[in-house]
């Protein structure tokens, strides 16, 4: 054989290896020079991982520091299924730590088309640490908040609640959102190539947000929650109202609507249910409403308490006839008296006297047609008369052709009991209250003696606290009919009032949306006095009454 042939494919071989290696070198020169960038960013994001810190969210307490809301600690477990060495194994041990369904979570980590998936939000911690502890390939955990109401239902419809990503999504969990959620971090992780961190190099810390101090006092919020749940089993009603007013501050002590919810379950309730009926639903008020017709006509001078008029039990308004609720006989009533004794012609006597233009300016010198600023997630302004027509000097008086929120009405009693100041209702401790004078001292001493007649010997007996002076008034309505005009077996029936009457510490409302009997007197005045009641005693009020 010839030399030549092998030294032939020697260099042959020689250069090929040459081609090769050039080759070689001029790729990596190419990605190392050309496309270095690129390719070191795709390094990073399969090793670096940026991953967002929730900021812990701000407590809410009550006034005397008694946690409502709180984040309680949790974790979540996600994913990178690219990463996930056997997918079937890491979706075994992640559904017996945490209690999940292997075969759902197996679809999830075998999808690799995916970078990033959720295994459990916000799941129990010490199952989570437990799950770490097994090192699996490709999972990841970081700490989050899981909000949570210590109280259960007590005060929900006033806390409303945060969702899954802590965000306030109704009540004051929403109002207050910007000054409960503070700020979130972010923290940059390096991994191994099976997705396990092995260090942070980069982070910046999450800001909390702040805790708010409500006026809220949890045991009167308890008490009114429970004594609406049995006004309602009891008399078969739709639902219930309460608000607990400090007349002087504006503060509200309990705000209690029933049927209730837990807060904590919250996707169970239906938004019916959630619905915070105190400062976003309207009812008809009737007589409650008498005492603005009656603040109005003394306030202008044209009358006096002991004022008499003779009065028939019943009177033509333009096209319609209103009859006396209590009486049948012609009867003659001091203005004293037609408080007292809740009379309907009397009041329209009364506001015939002041005419529209006046009774329209006193209404809203009460507060009503517009919100009263108590900054609580849809709130309604209430709907005043928007025409008048020949007959709404005689309902509009009486508390008809008017809708008003509990709120407002607790509000406007607070005025008469605050010595004639209106305070803004409030939910949360500030130092900012706006206050105005609606009636004068003299006028408010007037109207608290004759509310005073309507425990002793009128209409609201039943509202009575021993040892204490009561002054309120009782209300019931017919509710607007769909289809025209009122029904004729759906009533809301109520009763406000302040106590001790001889030193207004206490405003409570109580309202009772379609009971089986309809009348304030007998089915709203027991509840005020359960809930007035234990509120004197809890918060140490001395009695203004010698035994």
């Amino acid at each position: 054989m010839s030399r030549r042939l092998p030294n032939r494919r020697i260099r042959l071989l020689l250069a090929l290896f040459t081609l090769a290696f050039a080759a070689t070198f001029g790729r990596a020169v190419w990605l190392q020079a050309v496309h270095a960038q690129g390719l070191d960013r795709l390094a990073q994001g399969q090793h670096h991982a940026t991953v967002v810190i929730p900021a812990p969210r701000g407590s809410i307490v009550d006034r005397n520091g008694l946690r409502l809301a709180i984040g309680r600690r949790a974790t979540t477990v996600y994913a990178n299924p690219k990463h996930v060495a056997d997918p079937r194994a890491a979706a075994i041990a992640a559904g017996r730590e945490l209690r999940l369904d292997p075969e759902e979570l197996y679809g999830t980590l075998a999808d690799r088309t995916r970078g990033f998936v959720y295994v459990a939000r916000k799941a129990d911690a010490k199952k989570a640490d437990a799950l770490q502890r097994r090192g699996v390939a490709g999972l990841g955990f970081y700490s989050e908040e899981r909000r949570v109401y210590p109280q259960g239902p007590v005060a929900a419809h006033v806390l409303g609640y945060a969702g899954l990503d802590n965000k306030g999504l109704s009540g004051l969990e929403l109002a207050l959102d910007r000054t409960l959620a503070g700020r979130a971090g972010r923290e940059t992780v390096v991994r191994d190539p099976f997705g396990r961190a092995l260090d942070i190099i980069r982070a910046t810390p999450a800001i909390e947000g702040q805790d708010v101090r409500l006026t809220l006092d949890a045991p009167l919020q308890a008490n009114a929650e429970s004594v609406l749940r049995l006004t309602v089993r009891r008399w078969g009603a739709l639902a219930a109202s309460a608000v607990v007013l400090d007349p002087h501050s504006g503060e509200v002590l309990a705000m209690a609507v029933e049927p209730g919810y837990d807060a904590n379950r919250f996707p169970e309730a239906s938004r019916e249910t959630q619905r915070n009926r105190a400062v976003t639903d309207t009812y008809e008020p009737g007589s409650t409403l008498k005492v603005v017709t009656v603040a109005g006509a003394l306030s202008e001078g044209l009358v006096t308490p002991s004022t008499a008029f003779m009065l028939a039990p019943k009177i033509q308004v333009a096209d319609r006839e209103i009859h006396e609720a209590h009486r049948t006989g012609t009867e003659q009533m001091t203005v004293a008296e037609i408080l007292a004794q809740s009379s309907n012609i009397g009041t329209i006597t009364l506001a015939q006297l002041l005419g529209r233009d006046r009774l329209t300016s006193w209404l809203g010198r009460f507060g009503f047609g517009k919100g009263t600023g108590i900054h609580f997630p849809g709130e309604s302004a209430g709907i005043l008369p928007s025409y008048w027509s020949g007959s709404t000097i005689g309902t509009l008086p009486i508390g008809h052709g008017i809708a008003v929120t509990p709120v407002q009405m607790a509000a406007a009693y607070a005025a008469v009991a605050n010595g004639g100041v209106w305070a803004q209702p409030h939910l949360v401790i500030n130092g900012q209250v706006q206050k105005r004078r609606v009636i004068s001292r003299r006028v408010s001493g007037q109207l608290m003696s004759m509310m005073r007649d309507v425990v002793v010997e009128g209409t609201g007996t039943e509202a009575a606290v021993d040892g204490y002076q009561v002054a309120g008034k009782t209300g019931t309505a017919a509710k607007p009919d769909p289809q025209g005009g009122y029904s004729t077996s759906k009533y809301v029936a109520s009763f406000v009032g302040a106590v001790p009457a001889s030193d207004p510490r206490l405003v409570v409302l109580v309202t009772v949306d379609e009971p089986s009997t309809i009348w304030g007197g007998t089915v709203a005045a027991p509840a005020f006095q359960q809930i007035a009641r234990f509120a004197l005693q809890y918060l140490e009020i001395p009695p203004d009454v010698t035994p």
